[in-house]
């Protein structure tokens, strides 16, 4: 009886499906083509099995082959993370974290995106147990110096675009707590990027307090703020870990892989 070569694929197995992601890593580590030889002895797989792999994988454009005996990450992989980045998006991955978050603290928790110099809220996870009215609807929107969410985005910032945004809008204040001379906001500013938590002190609302905290995408650039909201007094310093560590884990989800803020 014949004996089998224990490295021959006839079905698609587990095995089989481990040995293309161990491939695929190999070639995701260089980005200029890699030889079967290299690869054989990166991987641990005799040259025959890895060859036959490569080549399926070549047929469906995951892996390209630039010259005989060398391969290559493929462009379908390009097509497909670019099909799953599309559907990616912040509102979808925020929500079930935002409910978790509101369940845990009791106080509503917001949803917000820059849209010039305002910020816009575009979703909120909140109940009536909360013990303070919603000002600020779903669609709702504010100046940028007035918000801790806001504050997250221009402390993002470089300072002449800062500055700029100080004349566009004269920094114009809504209650005795609002920011309106351009040195406080760059020291607040200066804060923000340290600690990585922006706060409002009543300067959009009288009687509220919220903090925020940033989410980002795949590029690591600030493409939303999630922000608590609470009765000034009753606002727990415990919130701002807990805050983070939510927006982190959204900011994950959106592919985010840099180092997690402060």
């Amino acid at each position: 009886m014949r004996k089998k070569d224990p490295d021959a694929i006839s079905t698609p197995t587990v095995q089989v499906i481990e040995r293309m992601f161990t491939l695929m890593d190999v070639l995701a580590s260089r980005e200029d083509a890699i030889s079967l030889k290299e690869i054989s002895e990166k991987t641990g797989l005799h040259p025959s099995t890895a060859h036959r792999i490569l080549n399926d994988l070549a047929t469906g454009r995951f892996v390209d082959r630039p010259q005989p005996g060398s391969y290559r990450l493929g462009m379908r992989l390009l097509e497909l993370g670019n099909l799953v980045k599309a559907r990616l998006n912040v509102r979808d991955a925020a929500i079930a974290p935002m409910r978790e978050l509101h369940r845990q603290i009791q106080q509503p928790v917001n949803l917000s995106l820059r849209q010039g110099d305002e910020i816009v809220y575009i979703e909120r996870a909140y109940s009536e147990r909360s013990g303070m009215q919603v000002i600020r609807a779903v669609g709702g929107r504010a100046p940028l110096h007035l918000t801790s969410v806001g504050k997250l985005f221009l402390a993002a910032d470089d300072p002449q675009r800062v500055r700029a945004y100080a004349t566009r809008t004269g920094l114009a204040g809504h209650t005795k707590n609002s920011i309106t001379q351009l040195p406080v906001l760059e020291r607040e500013l200066m804060k923000i990027r340290q600690s990585g938590i922006s706060h409002d002190d009543e300067e959009l609302e009288l009687g509220v307090h919220c903090l925020a905290a940033g989410i980002h995408d795949d590029q690591g650039k600030l493409v939303a703020g999630l922000s608590i909201s609470a009765p000034t007094g009753r606002l727990d310093k415990e919130w701002a870990v807990k805050l983070q560590g939510v927006a982190n884990e959204i900011s994950r989800m959106l592919g985010y892989h840099g180092p997690n803020t402060p």
